[in-house]
């Protein structure tokens, strides 16, 4: 058999990482100011930071606006760290913050930049890990320690790899299940593959603690961008070809099981159009917290307007001025940010335990009557409150 000619043999395509990598470790070199958009930071948290941090970061929104004391929180895609530096005196020193990114260069920048922030703070709460953001349970830097030690140099070291990385991700992952509150990214999610996005969506919503939630600034699109555009690396790595549509960016948070997802920032005007179609900035914010069981405990809400109705994550339709009986857990919930200025909560007369609830079926919308929360038997009878008549009174 004759092996075939090489020599003539065209180049293969490099793949999408590796344009993406290769374009921002030039980055973390010399200032690309066509990467990002220009985005307004508050000048007191950039005075701590390192010039060569601020000039070779690139992004498209200020995730870390909608942070708060005490949080733990996860970037992203850290780049060298300018995010996670403001994040850092937003937390305060009983915050911790944790920056990930798959880019050697950008990560010496942050690692080497560290310390001085951290002297000029007065505390130390930030870390970089190297990682893919899609994938962040395994550590490349633990990854690479092992291979150094044992590299793979046969056909069976190959097979066996598959069970190192098994056992990295299962032993020593680079980010643990449900161990941060918050996760911030600024202009990243654009760059992973199409085929991966699911995965980094999972991988979201892994990380993050019940109750928390995802802020996240990105470039999206206002109509699907078409094949042509995808096959362009420069495109790609310009935040471009990978850019979910408006719509499609919300729904993959809903596909993996998030609630509440909000707009909390829409460019108004395009940062840039490509063939008529307009790329813009949005920052979403979207909560993790509706899994588990649903238990009856005779409560109730009330939503209170603007809207006629409206349709909950979980398909339950709420109508304005409604007394709706609810599970424990979606209580709780549209009792929280983002809902729990829009509706009032009916608690019974009488405290059923949850140790003694009854199983809720979720599955239905119906109407709590007064009678469920009050009791059949309820035959109070009062006096009206005499400040509700005084002029002026907050009744």
């Amino acid at each position: 058999m004759t092996p075939p000619d090489t020599s003539t043999m065209a180049p293969s395509t490099p793949s999408q990482e590796s344009v993406v990598k290769s374009r921002y470790a030039e980055a973390a070199e010399a200032r690309a100011p066509q990467l990002c958009c220009p985005v307004d930071y508050e000048p007191a948290y950039l005075e701590v930071i390192p010039d060569e941090v601020i000039d070779k970061d690139y992004g498209c929104g200020n995730p870390s606006r909608h942070l708060s004391p005490g949080e733990t929180v996860l970037d992203l895609g850290s780049g060298t760290g300018k995010i996670c530096f403001i994040a850092a005196q937003v937390v305060g020193s009983s915050g911790r913050v944790i920056g990930v990114d798959m880019t050697p260069e950008m990560l010496e920048v942050a690692r080497r930049n560290a310390p001085i922030v951290a002297e000029r703070l007065g505390y130390a709460n930030v870390e970089f890990r190297r990682g893919r953001i899609q994938d962040l349970a395994l550590d490349l830097d633990l990854l690479e320690k092992h291979l150094r030690a044992r590299p793979v140099e046969s056909a069976e070291g190959f097979l066996g790899l598959e069970d190192l990385l098994s056992a990295l991700r299962e032993q020593d992952p680079l980010v643990a299940d449900e161990a941060v509150d918050v996760v911030v990214s600024n202009c990243v999610l654009n760059l992973v593959a199409t085929d991966q996005k699911a995965s980094l969506f999972r991988e979201i919503h892994r990380v993050l603690r019940s109750g928390g939630r995802a802020v996240i600034s990105d470039i999206v699109s206002d109509e699907p961008v078409p094949e042509s555009l995808q096959q362009d690396p420069d495109m790609w790595s310009g935040c471009i070809s990978g850019a979910l549509t408006e719509e499609g960016f919300l729904a993959a948070f809903a596909e993996v099981g998030f609630y509440g997802i909000r707009v909390l920032d829409r460019q108004a005007e395009p940062w840039q159009t490509v063939d008529g179609i307009e790329f813009r900035s949005v920052t979403v914010e979207a909560f993790k917290g509706k899994q588990g069981p649903c238990w009856e405990r005779k409560q109730a809400v009330i939503y209170k307007g603007p809207f006629k109705e409206v349709l909950d994550d979980d398909g339950h339709k709420l109508i304005r001025g409604a007394r709706h009986a609810v599970c424990d857990k979606t209580f709780r919930i549209l009792g929280q940010a983002p809902y729990a200025e829009h509706f009032d909560l009916v608690e019974p007369l009488v405290d059923v335990p949850l140790d003694e609830a009854q199983p809720f079926d979720c599955s239905r919308t119906a109407l709590r009557h007064p009678r469920e929360t009050k009791g059949e038997d309820y035959d109070v009878t009062t006096e009206a409150q005499a400040a509700c008549c005084d002029p002026g009174a907050d009744c």
